[in-house]
């Protein structure tokens, strides 16, 4: 692989206008599968992945979410590194930082669309009418980067990349395009499928994009404000423990990324659009609880591969330039 420049851009910021929302998952989401990955990589693949992207390139503010000072232990200091790094993906889309946005963001890397319609009660898949995303793409790129001869500032943007992009594929809606009547270019990802009233302001719109990206906090709120060692962990633990390693390892598959894809989009065209789901009407409760079920084993699925793939690439028997 020749020497890429990684451009990268950062964290999931919660969205203010989430009819426009392209990301995948929120903070809470992205970060939960990190503590997964987490908890499966050996501590000689953390000590790499951290000590990369602690080198990031310094106009891309990635380093400066690792804080070294403070009472924590420098193993949970390390390990929320490396859940924020999750999300620098989505933090590069404040343009307020108008040149780390433009010099990192790419938005058309979030997604990998598949395009198809319900025709006689069927899903038909349907030829791309544009551009579908880059996501898989771009995660099969960055699974190369520790064998290519990239400096570790440009890993670092590799990694948080890859971190992010894992995450994204796992959720339904960023591999599907569903077309329509109504949207006949396709829905780009649910985002045009609104769920407020018709003639609601555009700033308090919500569509059922936004309503999978932000599942977990819709299920289970941070009614008290809590830290993410208090709300995320154990959020993450207990998906963990409903969906084990051990039940899940069979189903890796990590050379297979089309494989993470395709799961995605047979999820998103047969279980996201049931009959009683109406157009600017939010989702019933039974409803709200099955796409928690889906999304918690979506997430811990995108854990363990993430985890096993970075023991994979960055651990002692990995291939070195």
């Amino acid at each position: 692989m020749k020497k890429a420049s990684f451009s990268v851009l950062f964290l999931a910021t919660v969205m203010l206008f989430p009819a426009i929302s392209a990301s995948a998952w929120d903070d809470v989401g992205h970060k939960i599968t990190a503590y997964i990955a987490w908890q499966q990589m050996t501590p000689e693949v953390r000590e790499r992945v951290i000590k990369i992207l602690a080198a990031a390139s310094e106009d891309s503010q990635l380093a400066t979410f690792y804080l070294p000072y403070g009472s924590r232990s420098d193993e949970a200091k390390k390990r929320e590194f490396f859940m924020i790094a999750a999300t620098w993906a989505d933090i590069i889309r404040d343009r307020n930082f108008d040149n780390r946005y433009k010099k990192y963001h790419h938005s058309n890397w979030h997604y990998s669309d598949t395009f198809w319609t319900e025709k006689d009660g069927r899903v038909e898949i349907l030829k791309a009418p544009e551009e579908g995303g880059l996501a898989l793409e771009k995660i099969i790129e960055f699974m190369k980067l520790e064998s290519s001869d990239a400096r570790d500032s440009e890993k670092a943007l590799g990694i948080a990349w890859l971190e992010h992009l894992i995450g994204d594929l796992h959720q339904p809606l960023h591999a599907s395009a569903r077309v329509t009547a109504t949207e006949p270019k396709g829905d780009q990802g649910a985002n045009l499928f609104l769920l407020t009233p018709v003639g609601t302001p555009r700033d308090k719109q919500e569509n059922l994009h936004w309503f999978w990206d932000s599942i977990v906090v819709r299920n289970k709120p941070n009614e008290r404000d809590e830290c993410d060692a208090d709300f995320v962990d154990p959020i993450a633990r207990s998906i963990m423990k409903k969906y084990s390693f051990q039940e899940m390892e069979s189903r890796l598959a990590l050379g297979d990324p089309e494989r993470w894809k395709r799961e995605s989009f047979e999820i998103a065209s047969t279980r996201l659009f049931p009959a009683d789901l109406k157009r600017n009407e939010m989702p019933s409760s039974e409803y709200k609880k099955a796409a928690m079920k889906i999304a918690e084993e979506r997430l811990a699925l995108a854990g363990y591969r993430m985890g096993a793939l970075f023991n994979q690439i960055f651990g002692s028997a990995a291939v070195k330039p």
